[in-house]
Protein backbone atom coordinates (compact mmCIF):
# COMPACT_ATOMS: atom_id res chain seq x y z
CA UNK A 1 0.00 0.00 0.00
CA UNK A 2 1.39 3.32 -0.98
CA UNK A 3 2.26 5.84 1.70
CA UNK A 4 0.48 9.38 2.13
CA UNK A 5 1.89 12.11 0.92
CA UNK A 6 2.22 14.35 4.40
CA UNK A 7 0.44 17.69 3.78
CA UNK A 8 2.09 20.62 4.75
CA UNK A 9 0.90 24.50 5.29
CA UNK A 10 2.34 27.67 6.38
CA UNK A 11 0.74 28.99 9.56
CA UNK A 12 1.50 32.67 10.96
CA UNK A 13 3.15 32.58 14.30
CA UNK A 14 1.40 35.97 15.61
CA UNK A 15 -2.11 35.55 14.79
CA UNK A 16 -2.76 31.95 13.79
CA UNK A 17 -3.44 32.40 9.78
CA UNK A 18 -2.77 29.42 7.43
CA UNK A 19 -1.99 29.51 4.08
CA UNK A 20 -0.67 27.09 1.30
CA UNK A 21 2.20 28.70 0.50
CA UNK A 22 4.96 30.72 1.95
CA UNK A 23 4.16 34.21 2.05
CA UNK A 24 6.69 36.94 3.13
CA UNK A 25 3.74 39.12 5.01
CA UNK A 26 1.03 37.84 7.10
CA UNK A 27 -2.57 38.94 5.31
CA UNK A 28 -3.82 38.38 8.85
CA UNK A 29 -1.73 40.55 10.71
CA UNK A 30 0.20 42.14 8.35
CA UNK A 31 3.72 40.79 9.88
CA UNK A 32 6.33 40.21 7.82
CA UNK A 33 8.32 36.96 8.41
CA UNK A 34 5.87 35.28 10.61
CA UNK A 35 4.83 32.37 8.40
CA UNK A 36 6.20 28.91 9.20
CA UNK A 37 5.76 25.15 7.57
CA UNK A 38 3.75 22.81 9.73
CA UNK A 39 3.34 19.32 9.07
CA UNK A 40 -0.63 19.13 8.90
CA UNK A 41 -2.23 16.78 12.04
CA UNK A 42 -3.64 13.67 11.08
CA UNK A 43 -7.44 13.10 10.82
CA UNK A 44 -9.08 12.81 14.38
CA UNK A 45 -9.75 9.35 13.94
CA UNK A 46 -6.09 7.88 13.58
CA UNK A 47 -4.94 10.17 16.79
CA UNK A 48 -4.03 9.24 19.99
CA UNK A 49 -6.62 10.39 22.33
CA UNK A 50 -5.47 11.74 26.08
CA UNK A 51 -6.75 9.42 29.22
CA UNK A 52 -8.30 12.64 30.94
CA UNK A 53 -9.76 14.90 28.02
CA UNK A 54 -9.99 12.31 25.08
CA UNK A 55 -13.32 10.34 26.41
CA UNK A 56 -16.26 11.38 23.89
CA UNK A 57 -19.45 12.71 25.46
CA UNK A 58 -22.86 10.68 25.92
CA UNK A 59 -24.65 13.47 26.68
CA UNK A 60 -28.38 14.63 25.45
CA UNK A 61 -29.73 18.15 25.10
CA UNK A 62 -31.54 19.64 28.50
CA UNK A 63 -34.15 21.65 28.87
CA UNK A 64 -32.84 24.84 29.67
CA UNK A 65 -35.80 24.83 32.25
CA UNK A 66 -35.01 21.52 33.52
CA UNK A 67 -31.57 22.36 34.24
CA UNK A 68 -31.25 23.02 37.81
CA UNK A 69 -30.00 26.10 39.45
CA UNK A 70 -26.37 25.97 40.97
CA UNK A 71 -23.91 28.56 42.60
CA UNK A 72 -20.61 27.42 41.65
CA UNK A 73 -18.45 27.61 45.11
CA UNK A 74 -15.16 29.36 44.43
CA UNK A 75 -12.04 28.50 46.38
CA UNK A 76 -10.77 31.36 47.91
CA UNK A 77 -6.93 32.31 48.65
CA UNK A 78 -5.23 34.40 51.66
CA UNK A 79 -5.12 37.24 48.70
CA UNK A 80 -8.24 39.35 48.80
CA UNK A 81 -7.12 41.44 45.45
CA UNK A 82 -6.47 38.30 43.76
CA UNK A 83 -10.06 37.29 44.95
CA UNK A 84 -10.97 40.45 43.69
CA UNK A 85 -9.52 40.26 40.28
CA UNK A 86 -11.18 36.84 39.47
CA UNK A 87 -14.80 37.98 40.82
CA UNK A 88 -14.72 36.61 44.34
CA UNK A 89 -12.11 33.60 44.30
CA UNK A 90 -10.73 30.62 41.87
CA UNK A 91 -14.06 28.56 39.91
CA UNK A 92 -13.86 25.22 39.98
CA UNK A 93 -13.32 23.28 36.42
CA UNK A 94 -12.29 27.25 35.14
CA UNK A 95 -9.01 27.80 32.53
CA UNK A 96 -7.43 30.74 33.39
CA UNK A 97 -4.37 32.32 31.21
CA UNK A 98 -2.61 35.02 33.05
CA UNK A 99 0.15 36.90 30.55
CA UNK A 100 3.29 39.46 31.90
CA UNK A 101 6.32 40.86 30.78
CA UNK A 102 9.20 38.10 31.59
CA UNK A 103 10.52 38.97 35.01
CA UNK A 104 7.75 40.43 36.26
CA UNK A 105 6.28 38.21 38.78
CA UNK A 106 3.67 35.50 37.40
CA UNK A 107 5.37 32.90 38.50
CA UNK A 108 5.99 34.42 41.92
CA UNK A 109 2.62 35.60 42.39
CA UNK A 110 1.18 31.48 41.39
CA UNK A 111 3.49 29.64 43.92
CA UNK A 112 2.25 32.33 46.37
CA UNK A 113 -0.90 31.37 45.55
CA UNK A 114 -0.55 27.67 45.48
CA UNK A 115 1.24 27.67 48.75
CA UNK A 116 -1.89 29.31 49.73
CA UNK A 117 -4.30 26.70 48.75
CA UNK A 118 -2.04 23.56 49.73
CA UNK A 119 -2.22 25.35 53.24
CA UNK A 120 -5.55 24.61 53.28
CA UNK A 121 -5.70 21.01 52.72
CA UNK A 122 -5.83 21.46 48.74
CA UNK A 123 -3.72 19.51 46.68
CA UNK A 124 -1.85 21.54 44.69
CA UNK A 125 0.20 20.63 41.15
CA UNK A 126 2.52 23.24 39.84
CA UNK A 127 4.22 21.97 36.77
CA UNK A 128 7.26 23.94 35.31
CA UNK A 129 8.01 23.66 31.87
CA UNK A 130 11.42 25.96 32.14
CA UNK A 131 12.51 25.75 35.15
CA UNK A 132 14.01 22.80 37.46
CA UNK A 133 12.50 21.30 40.31
CA UNK A 134 15.24 22.31 42.17
CA UNK A 135 15.11 25.96 40.29
CA UNK A 136 11.22 25.54 41.40
CA UNK A 137 12.40 24.76 45.27
CA UNK A 138 14.55 27.58 45.22
CA UNK A 139 12.34 30.45 44.63
CA UNK A 140 10.11 28.42 47.30
CA UNK A 141 12.88 28.61 50.34
CA UNK A 142 13.35 32.36 49.56
CA UNK A 143 9.18 32.39 49.78
CA UNK A 144 8.98 31.03 52.61
CA UNK A 145 7.12 28.25 51.48
CA UNK A 146 6.62 24.64 53.37
CA UNK A 147 3.38 23.29 51.99
CA UNK A 148 3.58 18.81 52.17
CA UNK A 149 0.15 19.48 49.63
CA UNK A 150 2.46 21.54 46.73
CA UNK A 151 3.43 19.08 44.21
CA UNK A 152 5.91 20.26 41.65
CA UNK A 153 6.75 18.77 38.62
CA UNK A 154 9.25 19.54 35.75
CA UNK A 155 7.60 18.43 32.51
CA UNK A 156 6.33 19.41 28.86
CA UNK A 157 5.05 16.43 27.23
CA UNK A 158 1.12 16.86 27.88
CA UNK A 159 0.45 13.30 27.63
CA UNK A 160 2.82 13.04 31.41
CA UNK A 161 1.32 16.01 32.86
CA UNK A 162 -2.55 14.49 31.95
CA UNK A 163 -1.66 10.79 33.62
CA UNK A 164 -0.22 13.13 36.30
CA UNK A 165 -3.03 14.83 37.42
CA UNK A 166 -4.66 11.67 36.92
CA UNK A 167 -2.59 10.36 39.81
CA UNK A 168 -2.75 13.18 42.07
CA UNK A 169 -6.02 14.49 41.32
CA UNK A 170 -5.17 17.87 42.65
CA UNK A 171 -7.39 20.72 43.19
CA UNK A 172 -5.89 23.54 41.85
CA UNK A 173 -2.56 22.85 38.92
CA UNK A 174 -0.53 25.97 37.35
CA UNK A 175 0.93 25.24 33.99
CA UNK A 176 4.04 27.31 33.18
CA UNK A 177 4.39 28.39 30.65
CA UNK A 178 1.85 27.09 27.86
CA UNK A 179 4.73 27.85 25.13
CA UNK A 180 6.57 24.65 26.57
CA UNK A 181 4.59 22.48 26.73
CA UNK A 182 4.06 20.13 23.59
CA UNK A 183 1.63 17.42 22.02
CA UNK A 184 3.30 14.64 20.47
CA UNK A 185 1.09 13.95 18.09
CA UNK A 186 1.52 17.97 16.57
CA UNK A 187 4.59 17.58 14.44
CA UNK A 188 5.29 21.14 14.81
CA UNK A 189 7.85 22.63 17.60
CA UNK A 190 6.38 23.94 21.09
CA UNK A 191 5.78 27.19 21.28
CA UNK A 192 4.07 27.21 17.58
CA UNK A 193 0.42 28.49 16.53
CA UNK A 194 -0.46 24.64 16.36
CA UNK A 195 1.25 23.22 19.60
CA UNK A 196 -0.04 26.36 21.70
CA UNK A 197 -4.10 25.43 20.17
CA UNK A 198 -3.96 21.70 20.58
CA UNK A 199 -2.51 21.86 24.58
CA UNK A 200 -4.88 24.81 25.32
CA UNK A 201 -7.86 22.63 24.30
CA UNK A 202 -6.82 19.49 25.70
CA UNK A 203 -6.31 21.53 28.74
CA UNK A 204 -9.75 22.61 28.57
CA UNK A 205 -11.38 19.48 28.47
CA UNK A 206 -9.25 18.49 31.59
CA UNK A 207 -10.44 21.44 33.36
CA UNK A 208 -14.07 20.81 32.63
CA UNK A 209 -14.19 17.15 33.09
CA UNK A 210 -12.36 17.23 36.13
CA UNK A 211 -13.72 20.50 37.71
CA UNK A 212 -9.90 21.06 38.31
CA UNK A 213 -8.78 24.77 38.03
CA UNK A 214 -5.99 25.54 35.72
CA UNK A 215 -3.96 28.37 35.37
CA UNK A 216 -1.19 28.77 32.87
CA UNK A 217 1.03 31.42 32.31
CA UNK A 218 1.39 32.54 28.50
CA UNK A 219 4.67 34.87 27.23
CA UNK A 220 3.83 38.23 25.68
CA UNK A 221 5.18 39.67 22.46
CA UNK A 222 6.84 42.81 22.11
CA UNK A 223 3.68 44.91 21.80
CA UNK A 224 2.47 43.72 24.82
CA UNK A 225 -0.17 41.24 23.78
CA UNK A 226 -0.41 37.52 24.70
CA UNK A 227 2.01 35.30 22.27
CA UNK A 228 0.31 32.96 19.93
CA UNK A 229 -3.24 32.99 18.18
CA UNK A 230 -5.71 35.60 19.20
CA UNK A 231 -8.53 32.26 19.59
CA UNK A 232 -6.20 31.39 22.95
CA UNK A 233 -7.70 34.10 24.74
CA UNK A 234 -10.86 32.82 23.37
CA UNK A 235 -11.14 29.67 24.54
CA UNK A 236 -9.87 29.98 28.06
CA UNK A 237 -12.51 31.45 30.99
CA UNK A 238 -10.62 34.24 31.79
CA UNK A 239 -7.33 36.72 30.68
CA UNK A 240 -5.58 38.13 33.13
CA UNK A 241 -2.34 40.49 32.83
CA UNK A 242 0.65 41.25 35.04
CA UNK A 243 1.88 44.24 34.88
CA UNK A 244 4.18 47.05 36.09
CA UNK A 245 7.20 49.06 35.45
CA UNK A 246 10.63 47.53 36.06
CA UNK A 247 12.23 50.38 38.06
CA UNK A 248 8.71 50.44 40.49
CA UNK A 249 8.51 47.61 43.05
CA UNK A 250 4.25 47.68 42.24
CA UNK A 251 2.32 45.78 40.11
CA UNK A 252 -1.53 45.60 38.26
CA UNK A 253 -3.13 42.31 37.85
CA UNK A 254 -5.55 43.50 35.65
CA UNK A 255 -8.60 41.14 33.77
CA UNK A 256 -9.50 41.75 30.97
CA UNK A 257 -11.63 39.04 30.16
CA UNK A 258 -13.71 36.76 33.07
CA UNK A 259 -16.56 34.59 32.54
CA UNK A 260 -17.59 34.40 36.13
CA UNK A 261 -16.81 37.83 37.22
CA UNK A 262 -16.27 41.72 36.27
CA UNK A 263 -13.93 42.65 33.39
CA UNK A 264 -11.61 45.73 34.15
CA UNK A 265 -10.90 44.05 37.29
CA UNK A 266 -7.56 45.78 39.28
CA UNK A 267 -5.16 44.55 41.97
CA UNK A 268 -2.40 45.85 43.39
CA UNK A 269 0.68 44.13 44.91
CA UNK A 270 3.78 45.26 45.78
CA UNK A 271 6.75 43.42 45.32
CA UNK A 272 8.93 42.74 48.54
CA UNK A 273 12.36 40.41 48.76
CA UNK A 274 10.13 37.84 50.75
CA UNK A 275 7.48 37.75 47.88
CA UNK A 276 4.26 39.55 46.85
CA UNK A 277 2.22 41.78 49.46
CA UNK A 278 -1.37 42.98 48.74
CA UNK A 279 -1.89 46.90 48.76
CA UNK A 280 -5.09 47.15 50.03
CA UNK A 281 -5.52 51.26 49.41
CA UNK A 282 -3.97 51.51 46.42
CA UNK A 283 -5.60 55.33 46.09
CA UNK A 284 -3.42 56.09 48.77
CA UNK A 285 -0.59 54.79 46.75
CA UNK A 286 -0.65 57.07 43.93
CA UNK A 287 -1.04 60.42 45.58
CA UNK A 288 1.32 59.67 48.42
CA UNK A 289 4.11 62.00 45.93
CA UNK A 290 1.71 64.50 44.52
CA UNK A 291 2.90 67.86 44.52
CA UNK A 292 0.65 70.86 46.73
CA UNK A 293 0.02 74.06 44.69
CA UNK A 294 1.11 72.27 41.19
CA UNK A 295 -0.39 74.07 37.64
CA UNK A 296 -1.22 71.38 35.66
CA UNK A 297 -2.76 68.38 38.81
CA UNK A 298 -5.75 67.22 39.01
CA UNK A 299 -7.11 64.29 41.19
CA UNK A 300 -9.90 61.93 38.78
CA UNK A 301 -11.82 58.79 40.56
CA UNK A 302 -11.86 56.49 38.66
CA UNK A 303 -13.40 53.04 38.27
CA UNK A 304 -11.40 49.79 37.87
CA UNK A 305 -14.15 47.06 37.73
CA UNK A 306 -16.10 47.49 40.64
CA UNK A 307 -13.65 49.29 42.80
CA UNK A 308 -12.76 53.30 42.92
CA UNK A 309 -9.46 54.13 42.52
CA UNK A 310 -8.52 58.29 42.90
CA UNK A 311 -5.70 58.71 40.67
CA UNK A 312 -3.45 61.89 40.10
CA UNK A 313 -3.73 63.35 36.10
CA UNK A 314 -0.66 65.83 35.15
CA UNK A 315 -0.10 67.87 32.44
CA UNK A 316 2.48 70.15 31.13
CA UNK A 317 1.44 73.20 27.64
CA UNK A 318 4.26 74.89 26.82
CA UNK A 319 4.58 76.96 23.36
CA UNK A 320 5.74 75.05 20.57
CA UNK A 321 8.95 75.70 18.42
CA UNK A 322 8.28 73.79 15.52
CA UNK A 323 5.41 74.11 13.27
CA UNK A 324 3.15 71.32 14.25
CA UNK A 325 2.46 71.04 18.17
CA UNK A 326 3.71 67.67 19.96
CA UNK A 327 0.41 65.59 21.26
CA UNK A 328 1.82 62.97 23.82
CA UNK A 329 -0.14 61.20 26.64
CA UNK A 330 1.15 58.10 28.82
CA UNK A 331 -1.53 56.50 30.60
CA UNK A 332 -4.66 57.39 28.49
CA UNK A 333 -5.94 56.95 24.58
CA UNK A 334 -3.60 59.62 22.99
CA UNK A 335 -6.46 60.45 20.60
CA UNK A 336 -8.59 61.97 23.46
CA UNK A 337 -5.93 64.70 24.03
CA UNK A 338 -6.48 66.92 21.10
CA UNK A 339 -9.72 65.70 21.16
CA UNK A 340 -10.60 67.78 24.51
CA UNK A 341 -7.83 70.59 23.85
CA UNK A 342 -10.31 71.05 20.82
CA UNK A 343 -12.75 71.54 22.71
CA UNK A 344 -11.22 73.91 24.84
CA UNK A 345 -10.55 75.99 22.39
CA UNK A 346 -13.81 76.52 20.79
CA UNK A 347 -15.78 76.41 24.05
CA UNK A 348 -13.77 78.05 26.52
CA UNK A 349 -11.56 80.14 24.33
CA UNK A 350 -7.93 78.82 25.14
CA UNK A 351 -5.21 79.43 22.24
CA UNK A 352 -3.88 75.98 22.30
CA UNK A 353 -2.93 75.60 18.55
CA UNK A 354 0.50 76.21 18.99
CA UNK A 355 1.18 75.22 22.56
CA UNK A 356 3.20 71.49 23.07
CA UNK A 357 0.82 68.94 25.36
CA UNK A 358 2.15 66.00 27.41
CA UNK A 359 -0.17 64.34 29.22
CA UNK A 360 0.46 61.79 32.26
CA UNK A 361 -1.41 59.34 34.86
CA UNK A 362 0.85 59.26 37.41
CA UNK A 363 1.72 55.72 39.26
CA UNK A 364 2.08 54.09 35.59
CA UNK A 365 -1.48 53.20 35.65
CA UNK A 366 -3.77 52.97 32.32
CA UNK A 367 -7.18 54.57 32.19
CA UNK A 368 -10.02 54.19 29.63
CA UNK A 369 -13.12 55.37 31.12
CA UNK A 370 -14.78 58.35 29.85
CA UNK A 371 -15.08 59.88 33.23
CA UNK A 372 -11.56 60.97 33.36
CA UNK A 373 -12.60 63.79 30.44
CA UNK A 374 -13.19 66.36 32.61
CA UNK A 375 -10.10 66.25 34.92
CA UNK A 376 -7.56 65.83 31.71
CA UNK A 377 -9.59 69.06 30.38
CA UNK A 378 -8.99 70.84 33.79
CA UNK A 379 -5.00 70.51 33.95
CA UNK A 380 -4.86 71.09 30.52
CA UNK A 381 -6.39 74.50 31.51
CA UNK A 382 -4.48 74.97 34.33
CA UNK A 383 -0.89 74.44 33.13
CA UNK A 384 -2.10 76.82 30.41
CA UNK A 385 -3.36 79.71 32.81
CA UNK A 386 -0.33 78.67 35.42
CA UNK A 387 -3.20 78.28 38.27
CA UNK A 388 -3.17 75.77 40.46
CA UNK A 389 -6.33 74.02 40.89
CA UNK A 390 -6.98 73.05 44.82
CA UNK A 391 -5.20 70.65 46.23
CA UNK A 392 -8.94 69.04 48.01
CA UNK A 393 -10.73 68.78 44.77
CA UNK A 394 -11.92 65.79 42.57
CA UNK A 395 -13.20 66.19 38.78
CA UNK A 396 -15.42 63.75 37.27
CA UNK A 397 -17.17 63.70 34.53
CA UNK A 398 -17.02 63.49 30.60
CA UNK A 399 -16.93 65.82 28.22
CA UNK A 400 -18.83 65.76 24.68
CA UNK A 401 -17.80 67.91 21.66
CA UNK A 402 -20.40 70.72 22.61
CA UNK A 403 -18.85 71.31 26.22
CA UNK A 404 -21.36 69.75 28.13
CA UNK A 405 -20.44 67.57 30.99
CA UNK A 406 -22.26 64.28 30.96
CA UNK A 407 -23.52 61.64 33.61
CA UNK A 408 -20.47 59.00 34.83
CA UNK A 409 -22.07 55.79 36.89
CA UNK A 410 -21.43 54.55 39.76
CA UNK A 411 -20.82 58.03 41.20
CA UNK A 412 -21.81 57.74 44.93
CA UNK A 413 -19.11 54.58 45.14
CA UNK A 414 -16.16 57.93 43.71
CA UNK A 415 -17.56 60.34 45.82
CA UNK A 416 -17.11 57.91 49.00
CA UNK A 417 -13.52 56.87 47.98
CA UNK A 418 -12.92 60.65 48.00
CA UNK A 419 -14.14 61.61 51.10
CA UNK A 420 -12.36 58.56 52.66
CA UNK A 421 -9.18 60.07 51.68
CA UNK A 422 -10.04 63.47 52.74
CA UNK A 423 -10.56 65.21 49.90
CA UNK A 424 -13.56 68.52 50.67
CA UNK A 425 -15.40 68.72 47.35
CA UNK A 426 -16.32 66.87 43.93
CA UNK A 427 -16.51 69.10 40.75
CA UNK A 428 -18.93 66.48 38.59
CA UNK A 429 -22.38 66.61 36.13
CA UNK A 430 -25.21 68.08 37.73
CA UNK A 431 -27.58 64.80 36.31
CA UNK A 432 -25.45 63.16 38.58
CA UNK A 433 -26.79 64.80 42.19
CA UNK A 434 -30.29 62.79 41.56
CA UNK A 435 -31.26 59.90 43.40
CA UNK A 436 -28.26 59.35 46.43
CA UNK A 437 -27.41 61.02 49.68
CA UNK A 438 -23.99 62.95 49.42
CA UNK A 439 -21.74 62.74 52.95
CA UNK A 440 -21.85 64.94 55.27
CA UNK A 441 -17.68 65.15 55.51
CA UNK A 442 -17.56 66.52 51.34
CA UNK A 443 -18.91 68.77 49.25
CA UNK A 444 -20.38 68.07 45.52
CA UNK A 445 -20.56 70.68 42.79
CA UNK A 446 -23.03 70.14 39.84
CA UNK A 447 -21.45 71.96 36.73
CA UNK A 448 -23.03 71.57 32.93
CA UNK A 449 -20.41 72.79 30.99
CA UNK A 450 -16.43 72.86 30.86
CA UNK A 451 -16.38 76.75 30.84
CA UNK A 452 -18.40 75.80 34.30
CA UNK A 453 -16.22 73.23 35.65
CA UNK A 454 -13.10 75.69 35.12
CA UNK A 455 -14.85 78.90 36.49
CA UNK A 456 -15.11 76.75 39.96
CA UNK A 457 -12.06 74.61 39.80
CA UNK A 458 -9.25 77.17 39.02
CA UNK A 459 -11.42 79.98 40.93
CA UNK A 460 -8.94 82.17 43.22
Amino acid sequence: MAKTKRKTKYVCQECGYESAKWLGKCPGCHNWNTLVEEIEASPSGNRHTLGVGGVKSSRKPESITAIESQKEPRITTSMKEFNRVLGGGVVPGSLVLIGGDPGIGKSTLLLQISSQLADKELPVLYISGEESTRQTKLRADRLGIKSNLLYVLSETNLLDIANQVEQIKPSFVVIDSIQTIFREEVSSAPGSVSQVRECTSELMKIAKSNSIPIFIVGHVTKEGAIAGPRMLEHMVDAVLYFEGERHHTYRILRSVKNRFGSTHEMGIFEMKEEGLREVMNPSEIFLEERSQGAAGSTVVASMEGTRPVLVEIQALISPSSFGNPRRMATGIDSNRVPLLMAVLEKRVGLMLQNQDAYIKVAGGVKLDEPAIDLAIAVSIASSFRDQATQPEDIFIGEVGLTGEIRRVSRIEQRVQEAAKLGFKRVICPSKNLEGWTVPKSIQVVGVNTVQDALEVGLAR
